[in-house]
C-alpha cells in the first residue's frame, strides 16, 4: 500500500563541517503527481535527493520515502529496491550495447513492463546495437529513464533530468514525465530550469539555502500570487505589511507588492491610502523566485554586517 505522502521530512538537516548543506527541511510529496524541486545551483537540492536515497545519512531530523526511514540502513535499502532514481551520473555500464543493457536490467524486476521499454524505445530512437559509451549524452539520459520507468517504480526521482540536454531531447523527456502518473508513478524531480517546472509541475517545493521557501500547488500559486503596483500624486506613504505580502519596495510615487494572497484587501489598503492607480496581475514562478532569492540575499548580508558590527 502506498502511502497519500510518497516523501515527507521533519527538520531535515546536512552539515559538511561547518557548512550546513540542508537547514531543518520539511517536505511532504503527494502520492500520483508530478512534484518539482526547485532551488539554485547550491541551495542543498542535490543533498536533499541523496538523503532520501540512503546515499548519505543525516545530520539531525528524520525522513520517510513510501513510508521507510531514510537513517535505517536496511529500510534505505527496501527505498532503493521501490523507486526509481535517475542522475547526473546514470551509471549505465558503457561496455554494453542498449539492447544487452535493457535485457540485463529487466532481469532483476517481476514487474517488469514490455510495452513500456517497446515504446520508449520506438519513441526515443535508441540504437539497440550501440555501445552505451558511444551514445550521446541526450541518448543516455533517455536510456536511463526508460530502464527507470519499464521497472514500474511506485516513485521516479530525477536531479537535474534536463542539463546538458539539447531542446528536442528536453522536450521528449518533459512529454514522458507528464504521463507517468497516470500510471501510477510519482515524479520528483528537482531543477533550476524554471519553465520546465512551471510547464509540468503539479506541485512546487522551493528551497533556498538548504531551507524551504515556497511548497505550493502550481495551481494554488497561480490563484492567489499577485503583482500589486500602486501609484501615488505625491510620495509614496509608508504602508504596513499585512497578511500575504511577500516583499513591498517603495520607489518615489511607486510602491511594488509581491503578495501570496489577500491580493483584494492589499489593494484596497493602497487606496484607502491615497493610491491613484491600482493594478492587479498574475506573476509567474520566475518572478517568485528572484523575489524570494533576492530578498533572502538581503537578509543574508544584514546578518553579516549585523555580525561583523559586533565584532568591532
Amino acid at each position: 500500500m502506498i502511502p497519500d505522502r510518497v516523501i515527507q521530512t521533519c527538520e531535515l538537516t546536512k552539515n559538511y563541517g561547518s557548512f550546513r548543506a540542508v537547514d531543518h527541511l520539511n517536505l511532504s510529496v503527494r502520492a500520483e503527481r508530478i512534484t518539482g524541486f526547485l532551488g539554485r545551483n547550491g541551495a542543498g537540492k542535490s543533498s536533499t535527493i541523496k538523503m532520501l536515497l540512503g546515499m548519505i545519512q543525516p545530520s539531525s531530523g528524520s525522513g520517510t520515502v513510501l513510508g521507510y526511514h531514510i537513517d535505517d540502513p536496511k529500510q534505505s535499502i527496501e527505498i532503493r529496491r521501490r523507486i526509481a532514481y535517475v542522475g547526473e551520473d546514470k551509471g549505465l555500464y558503457g561496455y554494453m550495447t542498449v539492447a544487452e543493457l535493457i535485457r540485463f536490467t529487466r532481469s532483476f524486476y517481476r514487474d517488469w513492463q514490455p510495452d513500456t521499454e517497446r515504446r520508449l524505445l520506438a519513441e526515443y530512437r535508441l540504437p539497440p546495437k550501440r555501445k552505451v559509451k558511444a551514445l550521446s549524452k541526450g541518448m543516455r539520459t533517455k536510456l536511463a529513464l526508460l530502464l527507470a520507468l519499464a521497472r514500474h517504480p511506485a516513485l521516479l526521482i530525477l536531479d537535474e533530468p534536463t542539463e546538458g540536454l539539447d531542446p528536442v531531447s528536453i522536450e521528449e523527456l518533459l512529454q514522458t514525465l507528464v504521463s507517468a502518473p497516470a500510471n501510477g508513478t510519482t515524479v520528483f524531480f528537482s531543477s533550476h530550469q524554471l519553465s520546465e517546472v512551471e510547464r509540468i509541475a503539479d506541485d512546487v517545493l522551493m528551497i533556498d539555502g538548504g531551507a524551504t521557501v515556497l511548497d505550493m500547488s502550481l495551481e494554488q500559486i497561480r490563484e492567489n500570487y499577485r503583482r500589486i503596483s500602486l501609484g501615488f500624486s505625491n510620495p509614496a506613504p509608508q504602508l504596513q505589511s499585512i497578511l500575504g505580502v511577500e516583499k513591498m519596495r517603495c520607489d518615489g510615487r511607486q510602491i511594488s507588492i509581491l503578495a501570496s494572497s489577500n491580493a483584494d484587501a492589499i489593494a484596497q489598503m493602497g487606496r484607502d491610502r491615497g493610491a491613484v492607480d491600482i493594478d492587479v496581475s498574475p506573476v509567474n514562478l520566475r518572478e517568485i523566485f528572484l523575489e524570494t532569492v533576492q530578498e533572502r540575499n538581503r537578509q543574508d548580508q544584514q546578518r553579516h554586517l549585523e555580525r561583523e558590527d559586533a565584532l568591532v
